[in-house]
């Protein structure tokens, strides 16, 4: 999944930004074109039958007779119409004049939405008439002829950005919401970010473009895949999960840097970050490793990122999955925000609470919290049973809560199992603050963590739905999560292994050993970026050597390798070292 989700939480900042403009047309679609280097200027009315588009027009325009092309957007007391395009809004004069009576009623008449034409001579605004919350506000253009070049019946709902709409009125009338200044700027803000991204790798790089097949062959592990039938019954093609195969095969052939715009394809039901049909940037390199491969997607970003937006900082932090689950409960942490989960099994070895005592004559248990600021003033009971009921529903994780009070000691019963000294060390090892709520969660390490981590990111919701800004809307917290594991128990058979990241990932240097004997205690060379609490990346150094490749398959995921034989065979045919990355960028058009 992916760097679409970047792209979304992209569109949501720049759109706060834009919102404190009374008009949203004013944020200026053209600043987004600057994108393009400076000395880049994309001419928009070359080949068309306007001169200018509707956001282009200034004070400079003044006295130029002008053709322009796009949908009314609204009309004011026969006086005045607004016409729309891609680009802004530039107000038009409705003629007064006898001479003019035809153009008067077609502007006059003309439904909302319909694509008219016009022609008119650019006009200042008078002072008092001039709107500095718009690009085109000095100015507007006294028509001359006005063509109705299409009509517009009533709509289902309008072209406004204050309009409410449900999203699957939206759906059904896509074509009519993409005319929207948010769905607008979306799509061009896509379209430039992949070119800047083409030049860095192409042009900057040496990478090479190259076009994958979309018909293919199963691959074994991994998500489902869609079946297309063939014209021989019974035989099927699949579509590619991503081209991680074919782009292998081209390193194994010589090409040193390939990238592409791919196509991908999962069978798999759809999730807010994650999709059956979707785009990624999708890279690879020979004699790379792991550091390699994150300086290049480092300075990527940094050289397409918007210039509207300030400039992000390289390197980006990295943590091992290991330390993401232990302080956060999940590998894709969002660090806009504190509320770290800890450790404090120590300090309830002695506390005579059955629960917490049972879990902990476990090997394998441990006591963790994570303290809630404020969460006494902002959350209700009904909250606090919320969270408690998700965390046994989702990881069958009881959780206790205690809440210190402003006479400095914890509060509600549980804390009467505690003394005075337990409960100091407590309230130091959480940084306790009077109305702060600890949410507590005894298990095993990797559940408990991950029942807190995902309430600590609820518990972040309600905080903020009260007005307590916790996570700054504008940052953009890039990091790097690495040293996963490589095998995974499956779920419906933990006894058995899958590939926590996918069959072709190389193990760690430093455990190598290990895969013959304890695959379990593997770590990989899999690497993710991580954005806002969202995975927006993922790769990993691969597998470049046929016989190691045909034990992970056959020994250790049980797979049949045969359905990889083209594969195995080439890796025997002097592969080298090699690596990469995908970065998603579907991209959810919604803003």
């Amino acid at each position: 999944m992916p760097f679409h989700y970047m792209l979304r939480l992209l569109h949501r900042k720049l759109s706060l930004f834009s919102r404190r403009l009374n008009r949203p047309w004013c944020r200026s679609i053209s600043n987004s074109f600057a994108l393009h280097s400076e000395k880049s200027v994309s001419d928009f009315n070359s080949f068309a039958a306007r001169t200018n588009t509707c956001g282009e027009l200034r004070s400079a325009h003044v006295g130029q007779d002008v053709t322009l092309c796009g949908w009314v957007q609204y009309q004011r007391q026969n006086l005045f119409l607004v016409l729309r395009d891609f680009q802004g809004l530039t107000q038009l004069i409705i003629p007064q004049d006898e001479a003019h009576s035809h153009v008067k009623s077609i502007l006059c008449n003309v439904p909302m939405e319909s694509v008219l034409r016009v022609t008119g001579t650019v006009c200042s605004r008078p002072p008092e008439q001039k709107n500095p919350r718009i690009p085109t506000g000095d100015i507007e253009v006294k028509v001359k002829t006005a063509e109705v070049l299409n009509s517009c019946k009533k709509l289902p709902f309008e072209i406004k950005e204050f309009t409410k709409k449900s999203e699957a009125l939206r759906m059904q009338y896509r074509y009519l919401d993409l005319r929207s200044s948010q769905m607008q700027y979306n799509l061009r803000l896509r379209s430039q970010m992949v070119m800047r991204m083409r030049e860095y790798l192409c042009n900057l790089h040496g990478f090479v473009d190259v076009e994958t097949p979309t018909l293919f062959k199963r691959t074994p592990g991994g998500a489902k895949e869609f079946l297309v039938p063939s014209r021989e019954p019974g035989k099927f093609y699949s579509l590619p999960q991503s081209p991680q195969q074919f782009k292998q095969l081209l390193m194994i052939g010589g090409l040193d840097r390939y990238f592409q715009v791919a196509r991908c394809y999962r069978d798999e039901g759809s999730k807010p970050d994650r999709q059956p049909e979707f785009t990624q940037i999708d890279i690879e390199m020979s004699f790379v490793d792991q550091a390699g491969i994150q300086r290049l997607i480092e300075g990527l970003l940094q050289y397409s990122w918007p210039e509207e937006k300030s400039p992000i900082t390289i390197p980006f932090p990295s943590m091992s999955y290991a330390e993401a689950l232990a302080a956060y409960g999940t590998d894709k942490p969002d660090t806009r925000f504190g509320m770290k989960i800890v450790d404090v099994s120590d300090l309830f070895r002695n506390v005579d609470i059955g629960l917490i005592q049972n879990v902990l004559r476990n090997p394998q248990g441990t006591v963790k919290a994570i303290c809630v600021p404020q969460g006494m003033r902002c959350l209700q009971n009904k909250d606090l049973e919320s969270l408690k009921e998700t965390s046994k529903s989702r990881f069958n994780q009881e959780v206790l809560h205690l809440v210190l009070g402003p006479d400095g000691s914890l509060k509600p019963p549980m804390s009467k199992f505690l003394n005075r000294e337990q409960q100091s060390e407590l309230i130091r090892a959480l940084n306790i603050q009077v109305d702060d709520v600890v949410v507590l969660a005894a298990g095993e390490h990797k559940e408990a963590c991950s029942a807190l981590g995902n309430l600590r990111l609820k518990s972040a919701t309600l905080l903020e739905a009260t007005g307590l800004v916790l996570r700054d809307p504008t940052a953009f917290h890039f990091l790097w999560v690495v040293d996963f594991p490589l095998f995974l128990p499956k779920e419906e058979k933990p006894e058995e292994l899958e590939s926590a990241h996918h069959p072709f990932t190389a193990p760690h240097p430093s455990d190598t050993s290990l895969l013959y004997s304890e695959p379990t205690k593997v770590r990989s060379q899999h690497y993710d970026l991580v954005l806002n609490g969202s995975e927006i990346g993922g790769g990993s150094i691969r597998i470049h050597n046929a016989q190691q490749q045909r034990f992970v398959l056959e020994k250790v995921l049980k797979e049949d390798p045969e359905l990889l034989s083209h594969l195995l065979e080439a890796l025997a045919c002097g592969a080298p070292p090699h690596g990469g990355i995908a970065l998603a960028c579907s991209m959810e058009l919604n803003p």
